[in-house]
Formats: C-alpha cells, sequence, structure tokens
C-alpha cells in the first residue's frame, strides 16, 4: 500500500491500521495454537475462523469510528499505484536497506516511548494504590490491566460469556491491551487448565475475541511503520493512533459477539 499512503484520506489511513491491529499474523496463529491446543483440541480451526471474521469487522468498525468525510482519490476510478523503478541492483539494495532501516527505526523507538509510559503509568497507579490499600485496609490489584478488566466486564456479559466467568475473561481481554495477545492467551490457558472456567462457552468466546494485535504495542508498530513509510502522513497517523485502537479493540469484541451467538457446543467441546 506505500504508494496510495500520500493519496490516502483520514479515513482511509485509519482503516489500514486498525485492519494490521484487529488481525493476527499466520506466523503468530501458530503460536497461540500451541498454548490452547491442549485443552481446546480444535482451537486452530476457530483461530483461522476468527481471522476471517475479523477483516471485515475491522472495516466496519474503522468506518463507524473514523467516518469518511473526504473524496477519496480512488473513488470509482481504477488507480494503478506507481513504484519508483531503481537504476540497477545495487541501488535497489542500498534503497531497500535504508527505507528498512527507518522502518525499524520508526518502530523501536515508538515501542519504547509508549511502553515507557505505561510502565510509569502502572507504577505510578500501583505506588497511589498502595497508599489507599493501606489507608482503608483494602486488598486491590491498582494497575491499568486491573482498571480495564473492570472496564470491559459489562462487554463481556454483551459477548454471550456467563456473568459466572465474565470478570475473569474481561480481566484477560483487559491484559491483551496493555500487555499483548500472547499474555493474555497465556493466561487463558492457565484459566482453562486450572478448571477456573465454569463453562467452555467462556473460553471460545475469548479465544475469538483475543485474536488480533489490539494492544498499545501494536499502535506503536503501525504508526511507526506506516509513518516511516510515508513521513508527510505522520501528523494525521498521531491524531488517528488511539482511534484506530480503539476500533481495532471494538472489531475483535465484533468477532467474539460472532462466536457467542453461533456456539452451539457440539464441535467445541474440551480435550480432557
Amino acid at each position: 500500500v506505500k504508494p496510495h499512503l500520500d493519496g490516502m484520506t483520514r479515513s482511509e489511513l485509519g482503516t489500514i491500521i486498525t485492519a494490521g491491529m484487529g488481525t493476527i499474523a499466520s506466523t503468530t496463529l501458530g503460536l497461540y495454537t500451541l498454548l490452547l491446543q491442549r485443552d481446546i483440541p480444535m482451537i486452530a480451526g476457530h483461530l483461522v475462523s476468527a481471522s476471517f471474521i475479523s477483516a471485515p469487522a475491522c472495516i466496519v468498525m474503522a468506518k463507524l469510528v473514523m467516518p469518511e468525510t473526504e473524496s477519496p482519490l480512488t473513488l470509482g476510478v481504477d488507480v494503478k499505484p506507481h513504484y519508483k523503478r531503481d537504476e540497477n541492483l545495487i541501488m535497489s539494495i542500498v534503497n531497500g536497506a535504508s527505507d528498512g532501516l527507518k522502518l525499524l527505526g520508526g518502530i523501536v523507538a515508538l515501542l519504547i516511548a509508549f511502553l515507557g509510559i505505561l510502565a510509569l503509568l502502572n507504577l505510578g497507579l500501583g505506588w497511589a494504590g498502595g497508599l489507599l490499600n493501606g489507608l482503608f485496609g483494602w486488598n486491590v490489584r491498582w494497575s491499568l490491566e486491573a482498571f480495564l478488566g473492570y472496564l470491559f466486564y459489562p462487554l463481556t456479559l454483551v459477548l454471550g460469556v456467563p456473568p459466572s466467568d465474565a470478570l475473569a475473561i474481561a480481566k484477560v481481554i483487559g491484559e491483551r491491551t496493555v500487555s499483548t495477545e500472547v499474555v493474555s492467551y497465556n493466561h487463558l490457558a492457565a484459566l482453562i487448565s486450572s478448571g477456573a472456567l465454569r463453562d467452555p462457552r467462556s473460553a471460545i468466546i475469548a479465544s475469538y475475541a483475543l485474536c488480533g494485535f489490539a494492544h498499545v504495542a501494536s499502535l506503536a508498530i503501525f504508526v511507526g511503520g506506516t509513518g516511516a513509510l510515508a513521513p508527510s502522513r505522520l501528523h494525521d497517523l498521531s491524531r488517528l493512533g488511539f482511534r484506530a485502537l480503539l476500533a481495532a479493540t471494538l472489531a475483535c469484541l465484533m468477532t467474539g459477539a460472532v462466536a457467542g451467538t453461533f456456539y452451539t457446543g457440539s464441535s467445541l467441546l474440551f480435550g480432557r
């Protein structure tokens, strides 16, 4: 999409980022399968299904969160992208290496900045929460993950997760937003193995809802990477980043809702 980035509308640019964060790569799908296959033997099929469902869900949510207000250059026109051709093999290698270095630099810089800010916020929240716990005799875990878990609680009920499992699943989804989906899938596998989830439906819905890169680290990767490909759009990308993360998160939740709607239990039995 590099030849199109400079001419895209803000809505189109936001859709590109949303689609990246709301889906997963085939390379990571194998890792998630390994984490859950022992307890959910058919998890590979479910994750592939989630990937197919999430793609159109991302487009829908991106257009709802970032509606089109401009006139796209490609509207009703068959546009052929112009690719700049290098003069020879050496120039091709040099330009490729240079572009790759810019891409990597943008991603690494934003990852360090975003994750550093998150760690600082968690540290401050934990310190303030510790004072409140000591003052009032509470035993509350103060962190961004825990806060987002409570925020996602009503949404997990809407997805179809039984109330007995809703808080645990909400915390797993909230954890994905701050950490990564790898951490959340690992936590989900631990919940299933320990028998903490009372209904198999909960694990299936969660496995669909977690199937996406909708987290802060991914936001840094896609904004930094896309900004390196199209430096002129960095201002727009910075304004669209968190809205795209919201759209991607809602798209993943929509995928979980589809799983909850069509869940029958006939072919989704846990392995014991």
